[in-house]
Parts: structure tokens; C-alpha cells; sequence
């Protein structure tokens, strides 16, 4: 029998022996690298805070105290270790598990998360509302080495140490972010800065030296100075934390002394601990960015299911590149994507015209946008989904001062299994209202290339938006060319009905447009390319053959690509339905689930235009 078989939630977990706590945790990775290769998932992170999970569930009290991740892709134990561990095989399926920290799901799950560098912010919230209730329990933060490069950790990290609340944040530190001192040294300086009497003797000593007028401040800081010089978080200690660390994020027993200790200190205190992504599984070890966020795979050879499919991504990339090899100007700049965005093989190429400037989607924008005003040619390639933190710089930084920047938004509508968090649902909607942007979607890979060419030519700010993953296996042309903006093509011509379409659903509307032929009904199909500017004239023309229209995207319905159609209509007399995705947040699941349950397959459009023609 599994150690793990007898653990359901934390409670079990605090019955278990300290001696056997290691094996406990290599069964969780187990069990997560199982899963995973058959669902697909975020495995390295996951990995890597196995045995910094078990210690905290072994000394806090969750759900009372509340243990907060950030992003939370590195959440799987956690789910497993508080009452989840039978449905876990269902993660990131539909109706299953999430795949993030969902308040919905447990009680455990104090804060729900998908986005990065929230953890601080949030724990802050948590520690201030507990003692204006008079309560009584612990916040723990936990935010990765990658997160803390987000602006929003900053701006969470200052505010605690002004505001002095006891909580704890744990920084994972999988990449040597801050420093190197790690071993038996630093493990037993932490250890022995958590201790009472080291507490105690500090405290004394800070009291003593203040009483010395004239030189006491200045005495008070060369002793914490002198402290902080023997490990590296000087930082931490000036915003008003106080600092404990490097220690060893694999040595569960040692976690458990180090974070026993710190229940019994006040104040903000930052545990830095060094984690090893991928822990305990060889090919996510080796290779961590894989296996960061991975498909399904083979345990045996890590090996992942491949596809000769080529990707809206790769043709982004290559296409990139091959104008910055004519274009000097061109620059490229992500937000820690460069994988997901393609662009790593652009840096590799263009290593002076590449910048990834961490998670930090604002000031990419803004960065963008100078350099873009100094003459360069900005292309900011950055997910939908992670577009929505950077509105504000894209307004004021980009539109207002009319700076051709090009937004390359990867993942628009929606990506599957990650769900609400990591949906591009809205990306039509909340860039539709800002003035002076021209806002493009490629009906497939081909045309996303002549887009990005377009773009870069016309010397005015401008968004593609294209799906996640395969294109539709058209052929490519060899030489990208310039599309003239705001204007639509006219696919198949009828009399009966007209598919307006944008984006990646402009095939789904052909395909739907050839069931209708086999009841006799004609339908026109137009890609409309363009939803600023919209192509006025093509939807008049339109309205000279038929009354009928059905608008077609993967965009949240409100404030989208059918909404400018209808009003572009309105009071013509014609009948205008539109299709995409309700006013909700979408779950998590397949992209074939979910395109059938939200009604956007070329059987669902096809049923919906019978019904518009009062077909029987």
C-alpha cells in the first residue's frame, strides 16, 4: 500500500511519520507525471514544489490558514493533498478538475488564479481582512522567481512591508534568481535567524543602539546591512520584510523546522527557498521549458505526441523573420513567451532585436511603443489573455500618440484546456473602443503572414489576433504581400444568406455554407478580415442580395465583431445573428467540446441560418 493511498487531506497528511514524508512525495510526482502524460499539463513547475507543498500542508492549517499560489500551474500537489487526489486523473478535462486554483473547487483553494503576481497582493488582502475581523490564522504566499519579475509583486511587496502585517511569502526560486549562496551554510543561518533566542538577541541589540542619539539610526542600519550581507536579500529587508534563506526547497524536514518557526514570528518575512523544476522526473529535469506546459507524452522517453501540422505560431515566426532580415528596424519584444509566441528562434537569429522583459505585459507595451517612437519598428508578440493587463498602456502609450506599434495576439479565442483564465475571449471587445487601431484576424495561416506584412507597412498601430495552434494546411505563398486595410473578400456569392465571418472561423462558415447547398440554400461567405476598419461597403453589397446575415467569431458576443456589424445594419431592415461566445467565462476542455457545446461548428452555424430562413 502507498503512503499516498492513506492520505485524503491535510489532516491525514499530519499523521504521517517525518521519516516518511520524502517517499510520500515521490509518489505525488508519480502520480502527477501519470496524469499528465495522459491529459497534458503544467508538469515541470508542478514537479519542482512537491516537497515544499508536503511540508507546508504538514505545518499550516489549510483551509483556516490560507496558502495562496501564484499562477498556479505549480498547484497540482496541493489539489492532490486536499481532497482531490481521486478526481485528479480528471484534470484539465471538461467537467474535471481545473488546471489552476479555482475557488469553485475547494476550500482550500483560498484565491483563484491564472495569471502571475497576484500571490503577494492577494495574501496581503487576506492578512488585513483577518485582523479587522479579529481572527486568527496564517496567509502564506508562494510566487516563483519568473513572477516576481511582474510589477504587480512589487507593488504587493511594498505595500505589505508599509503595512507590516504578519503573513509569509515563499519565494520559488527554480532559476538562481537573487543568488547562489546555497548549502549547509545558508540552510543554517535560516534555520537559526527562525529561532527565538536569534530573534530575541537582534530585537535587544536594535533596542540598545537606538537609545544612542546622533549615530543610533545610522548604527541600527550598518547592523542590518551587516546581516543582510551574509545572504542576498537586501532588497527584501529595505521594503520592510524581513528575510530568511536561501535553504534547500528539497529537504522536507528542514522546511518543515524553518516554516514551524516562522508561524512564531510577526511581520512580513520572505522565505527564499531554491527549487529544482522538473524534480524527480529526468526529461522535465533535463528539459524544463518543455515540460513546462507539455501535451501528452510517452513516461518512458519523455517524447511528445507530434504533428506535421505547421502552427498560426510557427508561420508568425517565420514570417518575422524573414522581414527582419529585410527590415532592419524590426524589433521583437515579449512577456516571458518566447516559445509560446515564437520568438525564440528569433532571438537566436536577431539576438540585438530581441526583448523578453519578463512577466511584465505594461511595460512591454510602453518599451514597445518608445522604441517605436524612435524610428524602430516594434512588433509585441504577447498572448491574448495576458493583452488584458496591459490595456491601459496600450491607450495612452500606443493609440493616443498614434505609434505604429504591432500587437501580435497568439491564443485569441479559445485554447482548451487551461480555461477561463487562458481563454482569448475578449480581445475583439476590450481593443474594439480605443481609437486609431486597425484590428485584423486571418482566416488561416496563409494570411496571417500577408497581415504581418501589411502591419508592418502601414505605419499605423495594428493588432492580428490567430488562434492557438494547427492552421487550416493551406498552402503558403512564398512572398508575403500587403493586404489593403478595412477591406473584405467575398468567398462564395448567394442569395439566400450571408456568413459574415472574422478570423478562424471564416473556414467553419464555409464548411457550413456547403451543408446548406445540399438543402438547396445559398449562402454568401464573406472574411471580413478586418474588424477596424469594417468594411462598410462589402456589407452594403451584401445587403443588396439578401436581408439575411449571421456574424461568425470566437470572441466574447458583447462588444464584439457582430455588435459593429449591427450597427453597420442597423435600421437597413435586415436580420442580423450573431455568433460566438456568451456572456460568461468559458470552462476548461477540449477545443472540439467546447466549440460544440458554444455552438460554433459548421453544424451549429448551418442549423442556426435553417432556422433564420424559417427552413422546413
Amino acid at each position: 500500500m502507498k503512503i499516498l493511498d492513506s492520505v485524503n487531506n491535510p489532516q491525514d497528511l499530519k499523521k504521517i511519520k517525518k521519516e516518511n514524508l520524502s517517499t510520500l512525495a515521490r509518489e505525488i510526482r508519480e502520480e502527477i507525471v501519470d496524469i499528465v502524460s495522459k491529459n497534458g499539463g503544467h508538469l515541470a513547475p508542478s514537479l519542482g514544489v512537491v516537497d515544499l507543498t508536503v511540508a507546508l500542508h504538514y505545518v499550516f492549517n489549510s483551509p483556516v490558514d490560507k496558502i495562496i499560489w501564484d499562477v498556479g500551474h505549480q498547484s497540482y500537489a496541493h489539489k492532490i493533498l486536499t481532497g482531490r487526489k481521486n478526481k485528479f486523473k480528471t484534470i484539465r478535462t471538461h467537467n474535471g478538475l481545473s488546471g489552476f486554483p479555482n475557488r469553485s473547487e475547494s476550500e482550500h483553494d483560498a484565491f483563484g488564479v491564472g495569471h502571475s503576481s497576484t500571490s503577494i497582493s492577494a495574501a496581503l488582502g487576506f492578512a488585513v481582512a483577518r485582523d479587522l475581523k479579529d481572527e486568527d490564522y496564517k496567509v502564506v504566499a508562494i510566487i516563483g522567481d519568473g513572477s516576481m519579475t511582474g510589477g504587480l509583486a512589487f507593488e504587493g511587496l511594498q505595500n505589505a512591508g508599509h503595512l507590516k502585517k504578519d503573513m509569509l511569502v515563499i519565494l520559488n526560486d527554480n532559476e538562481m534568481f537573487i543568488s547562489q549562496k546555497i548549502g549547509a551554510v545558508a540552510g543554517y543561518f535560516a534555520k537559526l535567524l527562525t529561532i527565538g533566542a536569534a530573534r530575541k538577541v537582534e530585537e535587544k541589540v536594535m533596542k540598545t543602539v537606538s537609545r544612542f542619539h546622533g549615530f543610533g539610526a545610522s548604527f541600527r542600519k550598518l547592523i542590518k546591512r551587516a546581516k543582510v550581507m551574509l545572504f542576498p536579500g537586501m532588497l527584501f529587508e529595505e521594503m520592510g520584510f524581513t528575510y530568511i534563506g536561501p535553504v534547500q526547497g528539497h529537504d522536507i524536514n528542514n522546511l518543515i523546522v524553518i516554516l514551524n518557526n516562522i508561524k512564531d514570528m510577526r511581520g512580513p518575512i520572505l522565505l527564499h527557498v531554491i527549487t529544482k523544476k522538473g524534480k524527480g522526473y529526468t526529461p522535465a529535469e533535463e528539459d524544463p521549458v518543455k515540460f513546462h506546459g507539455v501535451g501528452k507524452f510517452d513516461i518512458e522517453t519523455g517524447e511528445t505526441v507530434k504533428t506535421d501540422a505547421v502552427t498560426y505560431t510557427k508561420v508568425f515566426s517565420n514570417t518575422l523573420i524573414k522581414l527582419a532580415y529585410a527590415d532592419k528596424k524590426i524589433v521583437a519584444v515579449t512577456a516571458a513567451m518566447p516559445e509560446g509566441t515564437g520568438l525564440d528562434k528569433f532571438a537566436q537569429i536577431f539576438p540585438d532585436r530581441y526583448f523578453d522583459v519578463g512577466i511584465a505585459e505594461g511595460h512591454a507595451v510602453t518599451f514597445a511603443a518608445a522604441m517605436t517612437a524612435d524610428g524602430m519598428k516594434s512588433v509585441c508578440a504577447i498572448y491574448s489573455t495576458f493583452m488584458q493587463r496591459a490595456v491601459d498602456n496600450v491607450i495612452h502609450d500606443v493609440a493616443l500618440q498614434n505609434l505604429p506599434v504591432i500587437f501580435a495576439l497568439d491564443r485569441a479565442g479559445l485554447v482548451g484546456e487551461d480555461g477561463g483564465t487562458h481563454h482569448g475571449s475578449f480581445d475583439l471587445s476590450y481593443l474594439n473602443y480605443i481609437p486609431n487601431l486597425i484590428i485584423m484576424s486571418p482566416c488561416d495561416e496563409n494570411e496571417l503572414q500577408h497581415m504581418l506584412k501589411t502591419a508592418l507597412s502601414s505605419n499605423k498601430p495594428c493588432v492580428i489576433r490567430y488562434p492557438r495552434g494547427a492552421g487550416t494546411g493551406v498552402m503558403l505563398d512564398k512572398i508575403a504581400r500587403v493586404l489593403q486595410i478595412g477591406k473584405a473578400t467575398v468567398l462564395k456569392e448567394g442569395d439566400d444568406i450571408c456568413f459574415l465571418a472574422l478570423g478562424n472561423h471564416v473556414n467553419t462558415s464555409l464548411q457550413a455554407s456547403k451543408l446548406l447547398s445540399e438543402k438547396n440554400i445559398k449562402a454568401s461567405v464573406v472574411n471580413m478580415r478586418f474588424l477596424k476598419p469594417l468594411d462598410f461597403e462589402t456589407i452594403n453589397a451584401m445587403l443588396l442580395k439578401t436581408k439575411k446575415f449571421i456574424t461568425v467569431e470566437e470572441n466574447a458576443l458583447i462588444g464584439g465583431f457582430g455588435e459593429s456589424v449591427k450597427a453597420v445594419l442597423y435600421g437597413s431592415g435586415a436580420v442580423v445573428e450573431c455568433m460566438g461566445l456568451p456572456d460568461k467565462f468559458i470552462e476548461h476542455g477540449s477545443l472540439k467540446t467546447l466549440r460544440e457545446k458554444y455552438g460554433l461548428t459548421p453544424e451549429n452555424i448551418a442549423e442556426r441560418a435553417l432556422k433564420l430562413l424559417d427552413y422546413t
